[in-house]
């Protein structure tokens, strides 16, 4: 299962995010700054790393939640920060343009239909899990609470 971690940086009502124009499964779509867990890196420190590597700035993350990705040849486990503080200077990007959002606008984006779900809980207090199950590019199922085994 690929590991990765996605960082939603906030400021004044607005989300920092990126618009992918690298020729990816995520190209033209927006969301936060990220990508893969190096070996023997801690979430913590991926999100910091790929955040500065991506955006020049430094953050202090928040772990928001897990989020799971399902789908038929695709597995993700996306750790899930968000920062309120940061430092450093903005610089572009090679995975795309960088820009701010009005939290409030980030529905007319195109984005995977998954993000809204998890977008929608960046705020709570509490940390989450939640399981996004796709066809393709189709959400076909979203689990927004932990799964108890063995109950």
């Amino acid at each position: 299962m690929k590991r990765t971690v996605l960082i939603y940086i906030e400021q004044n009502s607005k989300y920092l995010l990126i618009h992918k124009h690298k020729k990816d499964m995520n190209f033209n779509k927006y969301m936060g700054v990220g990508g893969k867990i190096e070996f023997g890196e801690s979430p913590y420190e991926a999100a910091i790393r790929e955040t500065f590597e991506e955006t020049g700035l430094s953050i202090e993350p928040i772990f928001k939640g897990n989020i799971y990705f399902h789908a038929k040849d695709y597995r993700e486990h996306m750790i899930l920060y968000k920062a309120l503080e940061f430092s450093g200077e903005l610089k572009s990007s090679d995975e795309g343009e960088l820009t701010w959002v009005d939290k409030d606008k980030l529905k007319d984006l195109p984005m995977w239909e998954g993000d809204y779900y998890f977008l929608e809980k960046l705020d709570s207090q509490e940390p989450f899990e939640m399981h996004l199950y796709y066809d393709g590019d189709k959400l076909i199922r979203v689990l927004d609470e932990p799964l108890i085994f063995n109950k």
